[in-house]
């Protein structure tokens, strides 16, 4: 039978229990275990793809196209598995399913009700998974805090699920801050006691607590916790402040938390894990001395978590290379011809990711050139892809109008235009793909020099692609189409001849890139950068 895990937050947001919920995924599955991750997010939106990432960072996209929290991304890499729509689970999603049943008369007239049929509709999430991907164990993460009005659906579903299947094939793992006050010199309990009573007031007793602090926590006050939290010693856990990510799961590793957990569920012996790569890989991270500079343009650099998975999958190419990736962020408005090259002046890369916005267009398309003219390489990610074939239409080929039909509907030069043969329509009503979709490579090309393959399959998010009635005016020029979609033979992948790396796509590689098996095109990329650094610092 399938076994569920339930992790829930206290005192504050943002301590961290997503990367602890997937980090005891990866121990789980180093265990020999199938293991399913899963998010319920309160609010009230359907799913984040209408949210300003001002409000709530990157849309993670699966490989089935459901646009979900950033923290799906969060679990892909660390358990490195690719997750999908049943993953991610809204408030508004529920009460959206609820409400339709209740148009078509599914509940026969009856008063539709938080108990019983708001709850029944989050607990079939769960049941949809098991039928879906038969895993041996769930994680689930609620988002919020204990105490929020908006996930008290959520908890009261998941103390039901105990009802249901059982003690021994559930667990509830609650993660607390425990502060350290500065000018008494010492850290707080009090927060994690009412965390723990206000989650008991709810009917759910904790069987595991983890503790996130700066620092280590004297044992003293370990068992303070566990007097007054009802858990069990040995059930607390600590997850201190690392300078590397993934030590977490080795920290949780040493703990025994795998362990403990496989005994909870009564499960056989199983073989230990083996945390070696992930050992090996922060010591790589940790031995890291050289450095090199990328110049990222965007729209949304205020709000770094916006380019959340292009900054991981930066970083994990870094890894690779042994140099640490330093992202230079640079809001796309404050660029013009006059000022651009002070944005580049120590930099060796620039990156363009994804995006939209009349506004930010023109500083994106003048560092673009910028780093066509001047050797510079670059990487351009969905908009930045079109933007970079823009600036070569309008610059190099002299289609001076050139530009896409969501900024000019009425353009003269449609190069980039909108989707004709949709694969579905998104909230606004717009003709969409998204989702994972296979492309052929050109031999002989950068792109195939990154994949080694001819044909590959990645994430899609888009409105907008290239106007395949411009081929012509492309084939003769240094800008080599070296991608083109198997469905539809639309672009895929741009890039020119003669320039040590000037590539971009029309998809979204940074969902793919894992820390321990980067993404090939990020790999290229940030070893172009390196070469381009050693070269203009001799």
């Amino acid at each position: 039978m399938t076994k569920y895990i339930f992790v829930t937050g206290g005192v504050v947001s943002s301590i961290g229990k997503g990367i602890s919920a997937a980090a005891i995924g990866q121990l789980l599955k180093l265990r020999g275990l199938k293991v399913y991750m899963q998010k319920f997010d309160p609010y009230i939106n359907v799913d984040p793809g209408n949210m300003s990432p001002y409000q709530h960072g990157e849309i993670f996209v699966t490989d089935d196209g459901a646009e979900t929290d950033l923290d799906l991304g969060h679990y892909e890499r660390f358990i490195d598995e690719n997750l999908n729509k049943f993953s991610s689970i809204t408030t508004g999603k529920i009460y959206k399913e609820v409400i339709e049943k209740e148009r078509r008369g599914d509940y026969e007239g009856g008063t539709v009700q938080v108990i019983p049929h708001i709850t029944d509709q989050i607990k079939k999430k769960l049941t949809d998974i098991t039928e879906h991907s038969n895993p041996d164990i769930v994680i689930t993460e609620i988002g919020g805090t204990v105490g929020d009005i908006e996930s008290l659906p959520f908890l009261e579903a998941i103390r039901q699920v105990r009802q249901d299947i059982g003690y021994k094939n559930t667990l509830y793992i609650h993660q607390t801050l425990v502060p350290y006050i500065k000018a008494a010199s010492e850290m707080k309990t009090k927060p994690t006691q009412h965390s723990v009573k206000e989650l008991r007031s709810l009917g759910i007793q904790p069987d595991f607590v983890v503790l996130r602090s700066e620092e280590k926590i004297p044992e003293e006050l370990i068992s303070k916790i566990a007097l007054f939290s009802d858990v069990k010693k040995e059930h607390i856990f600590e997850s201190n402040d690392v300078s590397v990510l993934y030590e977490i799961i080795i920290n949780l590793h040493k703990q025994k938390i795998d362990d403990k957990i496989l005994k909870h569920f009564r499960y056989p012996e199983l073989s230990a894990a083996n945390v070696s790569e992930w050992e090996a890989l922060v010591q790589r991270i940790k031995s890291i001395n050289k450095e090199v500079i990328i110049t990222l343009v965007g729209r949304y650099i205020e709000l770094r978590d916006a380019y959340l998975s292009v900054n991981e999958a930066l970083n994990h190419a870094g890894i690779k290379y042994k140099h640490k990736i330093k992202i230079n962020w640079v809001d796309a408005e404050k660029i013009s011809e006059k000022n651009v090259g002070k944005f580049f002046s120590e930099c060796s890369g620039l990156i363009v990711p994804g995006g939209f916005s009349r506004r930010a267009t023109p500083g994106k398309i003048t560092a673009i050139k910028y780093a066509r003219e001047n050797k510079i390489p670059f990487f351009g990610i969905n908009y930045g892809m079109q933007l970079a074939l823009i600036e070569f239409a309008r610059n190099v080929l002299n289609l001076k109008e050139a530009t896409t039909t969501e900024l000019d509907p009425k353009t003269s030069e449609p190069l980039i235009n909108d989707i004709k043969d949709h694969l579905s329509i998104d909230k606004m009503g717009r003709n969409l793909r998204i989702g994972l979709s296979e492309f052929d490579i050109k031999s002989n090309t950068k792109a195939f020099n990154a994949y080694l393959t001819k044909q590959a399959s990645e994430r899609h998010r888009y409105s907008y692609q290239f106007n395949n009635d411009y081929l012509e005016k492309f084939e003769n020029s240094k800008m080599i189409l070296s991608g083109f979609n198997s469905f539809n033979q639309t672009v895929e992948i741009v890039e020119l001849e003669d320039h040590l790396w000037f590539l971009a796509v029309q998809y979204h590689p940074e969902f793919l890139s894992r820390p321990l098996r980067p993404h090939p095109l990020f790999s290229d990329y940030v070893k172009a950068v390196i070469k381009y650094s050693e070269n203009n610092n001799k």
